[in-house]
């Protein structure tokens, strides 16, 4: 995967060469005034590939997980530290939700107008009708910084936390949920 080394502080110059969705987030970071540091990198969209990036940037990169019931009528966006492992009981114990899956790319679409890969909290800005459930797990409030993706796997951001909680949530969200995953044990 290459990876273009330079760190870039905003947006791109030539917002035009950037796909709609991308273009969308840097005007809505820009619009709340929130800085950030971006690095421009050939598609991304496992954690494992991620792992360069955050060299880079000094920091660790989001896992998204866009998820929903077994009656695909609840969707819920799971922000969680990216080299920790999920388990579904654990979150759906502590939403008090039956049968967590992952939530297929046509609702992705539907929801967030993301493609698999390039979830992220700021996919939000497309819930219009406020469909999908923020959910945080804890360790990732008490981070100095949030890496994640523009709505596009080809660039990553890293933000201050701070920002991301106060500022960039609360204009996307009237609210969201905080659970502490537990880290699973190793199989033995």
């Amino acid at each position: 995967m290459y990876i273009d080394p330079t760190v870039y502080t905003g947006a791109p110059e030539n917002l035009s060469s950037r796909a709609a969705r991308e273009q969308d987030c840097y005007r809505l970071l820009e619009a709340l005034g929130i800085a950030y540091t971006r690095v421009d990198h050939d598609a991304a969209d496992t954690i494992e590939l991620c792992h360069e990036i955050e060299g880079l940037l000094g920091t660790e990169i989001c896992k998204n997980l866009f998820l929903c019931n077994r009656q695909q009528t609840d969707f819920y966006l799971l922000l969680m530290p990216g080299d920790k492992n999920f388990r579904t009981k654990d979150l759906s114990k502590q939403l008090g939700v039956s049968r967590l899956s992952f939530a297929g790319p046509e609702h992705m679409q539907e929801f967030l107008g993301l493609t698999p890969g390039s979830v992220s909290v700021l996919g939000l800005m497309n819930d219009k009708e406020h469909r999908v459930r923020l959910v945080i797990d804890k360790p990732l409030m008490d981070a100095a910084f949030f890496g994640c993706h523009p709505c596009r796997n080809t660039s990553t951001l890293r933000m201050k936390t701070d920002d991301v909680l106060n500022t960039l949530i609360p204009a996307l969200v009237a609210d969201y949920t905080v659970v502490d995953l537990p880290i699973p044990e190793p199989a033995e």
